[in-house]
Parts: structure tokens; sequence; C-alpha cells
């Protein structure tokens, strides 16, 4: 190949990368590849990063809550795990998803879950920053789950296992802060 040919060769594809990054095929906002075409991305990706959104969102924050007052007994915390904190733990702790559908495949059939609080305590007051004085409230529950579990495999011999009596258990932890003290006025109280 001669010198002409190659400086011709490098200079159709430099044009030709050079025009894919105008117009509307170049956007900047969006994945795109050496050429400026969009890359898709695998749906597995996708779902993993909307479930870490929506457990972040909903179960990975504290709240903050009005100060406690004195003598009453109102520091019951607040609601207990809902099934879908429960499921969404039990997935962390023992996965199930990422099967390969007619090759293995596992489900969970006739999940129930039973909630028991465990502990219901209340630290002392302290200086946390960002948030000033404050008290952390923990609430401690076993979430029992009882399911009957089947295992599908279809390759090189099919077969299905029936577990019917599995169950798992899974701690959780539901922790907020009360604050301490009027929090308009900026007084500590007398905690």
């Amino acid at each position: 190949m001669s010198c002409k040919q190659l400086y011709s060769a490098l200079g159709l594809i430099l044009i030709a990368t050079l025009s894919t990054q105008s117009g509307c095929v170049g956007l900047s906002n969006m994945n795109t590849g050496p050429f400026g075409i969009p890359i898709p991305i695998s749906p597995y990706f996708q779902d993993s990063e909307e479930v870490q959104f929506h457990i972040h969102e909903r179960y990975a924050r504290v709240p903050i809550m009005g100060p406690l007052t004195r003598g009453a007994q109102n520091h019951a915390a607040i609601d207990p795990p809902s099934d879908d904190e429960v499921i969404h733990a039990l997935e962390r702790a023992r996965p199930i998803r990422g099967g390969i559908p007619l090759l293995h495949e596992k489900q969970r059939n006739r999940v129930r879950i039973v909630k028991c609080k465990i502990a219901d305590y209340v630290d002392e007051p302290r200086f946390v920053p960002l948030i000033g004085f404050a008290q952390l409230h923990h609430a401690h529950y076993k979430c029992s789950v009882y399911f009957e579990e089947r295992t599908i495999n279809g390759w090189p011999v099919p077969y299905t296992l029936d577990d019917k009596e599995c169950v798992e258990v899974i701690y959780i932890d539901h922790n907020h802060f009360h604050m301490v003290g009027d929090p308009d006025v900026g007084d500590c109280g007398p905690y």
C-alpha cells in the first residue's frame, strides 16, 4: 500500500469521525462510542441501578424527628419494616436474581413474612454534626420469611426441585434521630 493510499484512507476515517461529532448524531450528554453513535446499555445494568436508587431513596436515610417530651411514653419506634424492605434485604443476603431462563432459574412462591420487634431504646443526647444536639432512637426487628423455593434446571437433564419449607431470618435496624430541646430557639433543654 502506498503512502498516498494510506493518507487518503486516514483522511476518510478522520472525516467520518468528525462528521458524526456534529449535528444530532453526536450528542454530548449521551453515552457515545468512538464515532458518536450511542451504545445500548443492558437492561440488567439499568435495572440494578434503579434498584440501588430505590433502596437509597426509601431505606438508607435516617430521618430527624421532633423532640421527646419528658415523662411521656411517646418514644415508640416508627413503623416496622415494610414487606418491600424485608424482600430487598433478603435479596441482598440470599439473591435469586440473574438466573438463565430455560437453563437455571430459582423462584420463591407463597411468601409469608412475620415481623417481631426485639429492641427499642433511645441513646443519651449528644452533639451530631449538621443536626445539633440529638438522641439516636434504635429499633431492631427480627423478620422471619417463610416461602417455597423452586429450582428449575433445564440442561443437560431437565429437572425441578421443590423445597416446600424454606425459612430465612433477616434482622433489620431502624434508626432515627430525635432533636433535643426547642429546635426553633436553639435551646438544648434540661437533658
